[in-house]
C-alpha cells in the first residue's frame, strides 16, 4: 500500500471516529431525556443543539413518537452505524487500490 493509500485509510478511520463520537452524544442525550435535567445547563443546551437537527430530519420523514416514547435517537444511531460501515468500505477500497 502506498503512502496515499495509508493516508486515505487513516482519513477513513478519522471519519469513523467522528461518527462514533456523535453516536455517543446521541446516546447521552437520549439518557438525559429520561432524567429531565436543568434546561439552562450549558452542557445540556449543547447536547440538545447538536442532536435536535438530526432528530428533526428523522421526524420529518418518519413518525417516531409512539405513546410519548420518541424513537428518533434509535433511528439516527442505526443510520449512523450503516454510514460507518459504508464509509469504512469505501475508504478501505480506495486505500487498497492506490
Amino acid at each position: 500500500m502506498s503512502n496515499l493509500g495509508i493516508a486515505i485509510a487513516q482519513l477513513g478511520s478519522l471519519v469513523n471516529g467522528l461518527i462514533e463520537v456523535y453516536i455517543w452524544v446521541i446516546i447521552i442525550s437520549a439518557f438525559l431525556s429520561f432524567v429531565n435535567p436543568d434546561p439552562f445547563n450549558p452542557i445540556v443546551q449543547f447536547l440538545y443543539r447538536i442532536t435536535n437537527p438530526a432528530y428533526a430530519m428523522v421526524n420529518r420523514y418518519i413518525r417516531t413518537n409512539f405513546n410519548g416514547l420518541d424513537l428518533a435517537p434509535l433511528v439516527v444511531v442505526i443510520a449512523l452505524q450503516v454510514l460507518m460501515i459504508l464509509v469504512s468500505l469505501v475508504f478501505n477500497t480506495l486505500a487498497t487500490t492506490l
